[in-house]
């Protein structure tokens, strides 16, 4: 999944407009224009189409963490310069403060059925003994119970 999908679904997802798009990115201290956000979420074949960073991806996603549960004090966490599947798994469940059960009934909602210790391996650091990579099947998944979560309510 490009950086743009990513962006893409979670706009959908939770049903944001331009206005919430621009106030996110403003949340993790990031200032972007109407135009930037039009850009990012055209599809790659339209004329104005701009590819997301992963510094951007990370900075909208920290945003996103400080809109739902509220902005720590001092300093902001720097965005990550090289973003994975696992990082982004990560935030999303950060700012939609999901435990594994959470986690695992949304997937569930998407007819993909995992254990606890196959969801645990996702959010260990690399290099871990029973670190896993999250491939974009998973994330794709866990965005598809989301959207059933949260879409069709």
């Amino acid at each position: 999944m490009t950086n743009n999908d990513v962006l893409r679904r979670i706009r959908y997802i939770f049903d944001f407009g331009d206005d919430k798009m621009i106030a996110l990115f403003a949340q993790a201290e990031c200032e972007v224009t109407r135009a930037q956000v039009s850009d990012w979420l055209k599809k790659e074949d339209q004329d104005d189409y701009q590819a997301l960073s992963d510094s951007q991806l990370a900075t909208f996603l920290n945003g996103l963490i400080n809109d739902r549960r509220g902005k720590k004090e001092g300093a902001q966490p720097t965005p990550e310069t090289e973003l994975t599947n696992n990082i982004i798994f990560r935030k999303l469940k950060i700012a939609l403060d999901l435990r594994a059960d959470d986690i695992l009934a949304i997937m569930k909602l998407a007819d993909l059925r995992m254990s606890r210790h196959e969801l645990s391996a996702f959010f260990r650091k690399r290099g871990h003994k029973h670190y896993r990579e999250c491939k974009d099947q998973i994330l794709r998944n866990f965005m598809k119970g989301l959207q059933v979560k949260y879409r069709s309510e």
